[in-house]
């Protein structure tokens, strides 16, 4: 047997180790949960509620143990003591404590991730343990210390290697789902993900630098590192698109985290959904910061004081309702600083006191407050009395502000009197309109400023009374009985008996605006316009944030294209540091080149400074005439590629991309031509998969952003310039088109679309 032979066997047996442990581990929670469930409803109420806290504790720890199954051990680490430390996924110890595995986000696993020849401490070499499924298949050694003895015996063993693993992750083929990169974190990477949470942190970086791998496992590690903290507020992830939140909703749960809640702008307000789009100029117009003011002038504008102000006559008296009188109610309610639908009890109770206190004064007595109640619930009756406080203070609900703001013109400039009749133009359209994701953010400005509806309003009151009461009769149940010990606390006999447990406070906050969460996590942040962000920060008052993206990738013509100038408002120019990635993990070398080549000169801010690997055939181009001539050629080039980038197993991707003029027509070609040009079985399997899960994807620029295929074929960029809304927004939408592919690039052009944009 080889020397390496026996490496992999020697490993094998701690691999071994190691996931025995896990199925003890597995089965001892099973077996603990199964005797729970066993025990069912038999006891008090206060043992039952702790044999469900228990359950709930052995379910989550269940789903954690079975998630790590995938390569559970990826690495070790020796030191000059000739001890050895295995890194994984998570941390794993014996039944005597002794540990057998080290969590990959302890501070101990640091020198896996970080340490250079250069400075490498008491680390000696790093090893890289490659599995399938259980099975060692793979080990490479790193030697950190030059003059140690590792050096000749890694190379007699045959394990000497350098980045062996990270390029075997990058030549495999792409599933349709990220994976983790626990295994292969380079140093600028790690050194992000640990980085303090005490202020925002921006990572910038270029196409497939691992931007939002490394947003996750900073995620990842987040809950390790402050579990206490981020447990029950919760952890938010904002992408791009619900294909995006698809792509990566495997990496937390791999990593054992679960329970973080995935969403987009779009769908952040719960029971609200958008679909609808505006047109790119319109969407940054309801962008921009101004429609704050714009909304906050619209809830101002329904709090003033009638025309027309009626006198009743309560038993003989008359009593005006005066405006002086109207005043002073509107401004006890905005000295409260309640919501406008809250704040208007402050304001009808301050207009019938006034109206009150007229009465007393009209009588030669001194009414008793039985006799007050009577006049104040008289005038309360009133139909004239409670149209015109409804005049003076009308309750609103959110959305429709915002439909009668959209479809009344005469609204929009009176209460946005900055805005030019074009833009009037612009944002006004018919009553009853869909609401655009543009919409949501606004929308979200209403809710805060109008508050709930009254009747919601008095609910929520009751329900928090309620809750209130819960919680004292549970604090009081545990010390009266003894039980808890702070295994069991007053909330969570609280959560158990409204069968509300800790694993699902991401539910709890998918269901409620107002949650406030204890860190978000915000990809292709360059996106975001400032109403959007506006709509974050009130979700994470903490401003607690790792947001990530790439100024040159920019395609919204409200978001970003300086960090500076849209960070400094939002945390203060002290308040958020910024990391930059610059290594290009996924790209060939040669399309890294071609795309930072173009993006440079049409004024993109690259960061990227060079691509790790160097892939043959890399990058080709295709011209061709219009009409038949080119889907012939298209079809072509999608055959080929699916040939030698699909695998019967599901693996491996390829996308098509193309302006969304183009995409119907872009659609039947590549269809016609899969199902002439493949085995009838292959297009058969091909033309059955779902849309997530499509091996063959047509798409326009921005629905493949932040994704990554195998190989990319980009349809005539001279059409996405000609339609894109300005020139930066082209060059981003191209740039990115250019950057998804992991393996090859090809461009297929006709002649004109050549002279318009020659790659």
């Amino acid at each position: 047997m080889s020397s390496y032979s026996s490496q992999l066997r020697d490993e094998q047996g701690m691999v071994d180790r190691a996931y025995g442990r896990l199925d003890d581990l597995r089965k001892e929670a099973k077996d603990r949960l199964d005797a729970v469930r066993a025990a069912g409803s038999h006891g008090s109420p206060t043992l039952r509620t702790e044999r469900d806290s228990f359950a709930t504790l052995y379910e989550d720890r269940l789903t954690q143990l079975r998630a790590v199954e995938d390569r559970l051990v990826f690495g070790r680490l020796d030191d000059r003591d000739g001890d050895r430390r295995y890194i994984g996924r998570i941390g794993l110890s014996d039944r005597g404590h002794e540990p057998i595995l080290t969590d990959w986000r302890a501070d101990a696993a640091r020198p896996f991730y970080e340490a250079t020849p250069a400075d490498h401490g008491q680390i000696v070499l790093r090893r890289h343990i490659t599995l399938s499924f259980r099975t060692v298949t793979g080990i490479e050694d790193e030697v950190l210390d030059l003059h140690s003895p590792q050096v000749g015996q890694a190379a007699d063993r045959g394990t000497l290697a350098g980045e062996g693993a990270l390029m075997a992750s990058l030549a495999s083929r792409r599933t349709g789902r990220m994976t983790d990169i626990v295994a292969t974190i380079q140093a600028e990477q790690d050194r992000i993900i640990r980085s303090d949470m005490d202020q925002a942190l921006v990572v910038q970086g270029g196409p497939g630098t691992g931007k939002t791998a490394v947003a996750l496992h900073r995620a990842a590690y987040l809950l390790y590192t402050h579990r206490r903290l981020l447990e029950r507020s919760g952890v938010l992830i904002v992408g791009p698109s619900h294909a995006f939140l698809h792509y990566i909703d495997q990496v937390l749960p791999s990593l054992g985290e679960t329970g973080v809640l995935s969403r987009t702008i779009a769908d952040l307000i719960p029971g609200v959904e958008a679909r609808a789009t505006d047109e790119p100029y319109t969407a940054r117009l309801k962008g921009d910061a101004r429609m704050a003011a714009l909304v906050a002038n619209a809830v101002a504008g329904r709090e003033r004081v009638p025309k027309d102000l009626p006198t009743i006559t309560v038993d003989g008296v008359a009593l005006p309702m005066l405006g002086v009188d109207l005043e002073q109610a509107i401004a006890d309610a905005r000295r409260s600083r309640q919501p406008h639908n809250q704040a208007r009890t402050v304001f009808v109770k301050s207009a019938l006191r006034a109206m009150t206190d007229r009465y007393c004064q009209s009588v030669d007595y001194e009414p008793d407050q039985e006799e007050l109640a009577r006049v104040r619930s008289l005038l309360r009756l009133n139909d004239r009395v409670r149209k015109t406080l409804n005049l003076a203070w009308l309750p609103m609900k959110p959305a429709w502000l915002v439909d009668n703001l959209w479809s009344r013109p005469d609204r929009l400039r009176r209460f946005g009197p900055w805005l030019s009749d074009r833009e009037v133009s612009m944002l006004t359209r018919p009553a009853g309109s869909p609401l655009t994701v543009s919409d949501i953010p606004i929308l979200d400005e209403a809710m805060e400023l109008l508050g709930p509806d009254p009747k919601d309003a008095d609910r929520r009151t009751a329900e928090q009374a309620r809750q209130d009461e819960e919680r004292r009769f549970a604090q009081e149940t545990l010390e009266q009985n003894g039980i808890g010990s702070g295994i069991v606390t007053s909330q969570m006999l609280v959560d158990g008996i409204n069968g509300q447990d800790e694993q699902f406070a991401s539910q709890r906050a998918a269901s409620d605006r107002e949650w406030t969460f204890g860190h978000v996590v915000v990809d292709e942040a360059q996106e975001l316009t400032a109403m959007d962000w506006r709509m974050l920060i009130r979700r994470c008052p903490s401003r607690s944030f790792t947001i990530v993206g790439d100024v040159a990738q920019t395609s919204a013509l409200g978001g970003t294209r300086s960090w500076r100038k849209t960070m400094d408002p939002l945390f203060g120019q002290d308040n958020w540091n910024l990391k930059e990635l610059t290594i290009d993990y996924r790209n060939p070398r040669e399309v890294s080149d071609l795309a930072a080549e173009f993006a440079r000169e049409e004024g993109l801010q690259v960061s990227t400074v060079k691509a790790v690997r160097a892939v043959p055939d890399a990058i080709r181009r295709v011209r061709t005439g219009d009409g038949d001539g080119f889907a012939t050629a298209l079809g072509r080039e999608v055959v080929d590629l699916a040939h030698t980038f699909l695998g019967e197993d599901g693996t491996g991707r390829l996308a098509v991309i193309a302006d969304g003029s183009e995409l119907a027509r872009a659609r039947g070609i590549v269809k016609r031509a899969l199902r002439e040009g493949m085995a009838p079985d292959d297009y058969e399997r091909l033309s059955r998969q779902p849309g997530s899960d499509r091996q063959v994807l047509v798409t326009g620029t921005q629905e493949a952003k932040g994704l990554e295929f195998d190989a990319v074929v980009l349809v005539n960029p001279g059409r996405i310039e000609q339609e894109a809304p300005s020139r930066l927004v082209a060059a981003s939408d191209i740039y990115v088109a250019m950057t998804r592919p992991t393996q090859r690039l090809v461009i297929v052009q006709t002649e004109d679309d050549a002279d318009l944009l020659s790659l």
